[in-house]
């Protein structure tokens, strides 16, 4: 049952939507596109050695919320109000990314990593929190809409911060001039990492200012039952909604496939970016300016998705996005160079100057646009196949195991990545690890029925 009250203005909706405006970034400019590849080919001692630490920094994060995260969701629905718990992870997610200025080149790894693992256990459990406050404040019709625009809304903040780092702050450690051509602000120096550093303390203070409509606008729950009690009944509940599972193969099948696709998913966005700064030596504009291309070509591609969602329904956009996805990650790792896919087309080996001036670096980004165009569709159409395969009596629980499912195992991957990365010394055959988890998940998928309502 909706339980949505009419006294929800426009104002407190928008504001909770402002939530994932504030929170993109630290996923767009810290793990994937700006400090991450920093942490790998220019804060530690060699590519390899980057890449099998910060595998390990995001397998240890990843460990502890799927631990705890079903355990929050639950409390959330029984204590009811949410807006405290997201003040304190907020807390706790501004220090530590505050705290990445400190990750000078020479450092020792073992700070950014902290830092890195309390920001993304924090940045998740206010996700968990604040998307819980969805199906009171939004009409039931109207979830799927405001759900899909908070969702670009998310993507276009980071685009805004990604785009305002190179034009500003980030300079060409050979010119010391940023992307617009002028001094980075506040005189930031690259050659000692400070355009990549800054990113830290950029993101802590956007996240800080932007969900502060949700506290002002935004109406909370009441009170709900006392701590203690939450966690007792919490775990009644998870315990009653996984024996019922038991019951509807389907849906349990969607669940365990949706589960090992979004590991390789999960862990192509965080590690694709920081392997080809350790490939190509990319510094924080070049990797900015990948990643600005990634997200226009995201935002597009869920638009277009949405469309074929509706035609096709949410089973075949899933499938087709992952076969783009396994498609582009066989491209990216079988690239270097002077060569692309495993050698069988040779590529000049000339440097033409400027960006991305090498033949490998251009058709690096072409299978990088293909990772662009799926990762927003292939979880966005994955949310809608759930939708369709639950009543909506049951929608609240049955989300919350679909969350479980998103997180449970979100650190197989990058430790995956990063046990063959140190067995192997080599970062490529490392990331195969993710064409594993894209294609057992496809395979997975293919028996599910549409909708997986048995």
């Amino acid at each position: 049952m909706n339980t949505t009250s009419p006294a929800v203005s426009k104002i407190g909706i928008r504001s909770w939507m402002l939530f994932d405006w504030a929170a993109q970034p630290f996923f767009t400019v810290i793990i994937t596109f700006i400090f991450g590849p920093y942490f790998v080919s220019r804060l530690a001692a060699d590519p390899v050695t980057g890449q099998a630490a910060w595998g390990c920094t995001i397998t240890a994060a990843g460990i502890l919320i799927a631990v705890l995260s079903p355990l929050l969701g639950a409390i959330a629905d029984e204590t009811g109000k949410r807006k405290p718990w997201i003040a304190f992870f907020a807390a706790i997610k501004i220090t530590a990314l505050l705290m990445l200025w400190q990750a000078a080149p020479g450092s020792p790894l073992w700070l950014p990593m902290l830092c890195i693992i309390a920001a993304m256990v924090a940045a998740e459990f206010s996700i968990v929190f604040n998307d819980s406050m969805m199906p009171r404040l939004i009409p039931a019709q109207e979830i799927g809409r405001i759900s899909n625009l908070a969702w670009g809304l998310g993507y276009a903040g980071g685009l805004v911060v990604l785009f305002s780092v190179l034009l500003l702050l980030a300079g060409n450690p050979q010119t010391g001039k940023t992307l617009a051509g002028i001094t980075p602000l506040f005189g930031l120096d690259a050659n000692q990492g400070e355009d990549a550093r800054i990113t830290g303390p950029y993101a802590a203070l956007w996240y800080a200012l932007f969900i502060l409509p949700m506290f002002l606008f935004t109406p909370d729950a009441g009170t709900g039952a006392p701590l203690r009690q939450a966690i007792n009944n919490s775990f009644r509940d998870l315990k009653n909604t996984v024996c019922e599972l038991k019951q509807r193969r389907n849906l349990l099948r969607f669940l365990i496939a949706r589960m090992i696709y979004q590991d390789g998913v999960n862990g192509l966005l965080a590690l694709g970016g920081t392997f080809a700064a350790g490939m190509f030596a990319w510094q924080t504009i070049e990797m900015g300016v990948y990643g600005i291309l990634l997200l226009v070509v995201a935002i597009g591609g869920c638009a277009y998705a949405g469309q074929l969602d509706v035609r096709l329904g949410s089973k075949k956009v899933v499938q087709l996005s992952l076969v783009c996805l396994i498609v582009a990650t066989i491209g990216i790792i079988s690239t270097g160079p002077g060569y692309t896919l495993f050698g069988l087309i040779q590529l000049s080996t000339q440097d033409a100057g400027g960006l991305f001036s090498t033949a490998a670096e251009k058709a690096y980004i072409f299978f990088g646009l293909l990772i662009g165009i799926a990762f927003g569709p292939v979880q966005a159409s994955s949310r809608s196949y759930m939708a369709r395969s639950v009543d909506v009596d049951e929608a609240g629980k049955y989300f919350g195991i679909y969350a479980l499912a998103g997180r449970a195992t979100s650190f197989l991957a990058p430790m995956a990545v990063a046990t063959i990365t140190v067995m192997t010394d080599s970062a490529r055959l490392g990331m195969v690890a993710l064409i594993v988890f894209l294609l057992a998940g496809f395979l997975l998928l293919a028996n599910v029925a549409y909708p997986a309502r048995t």
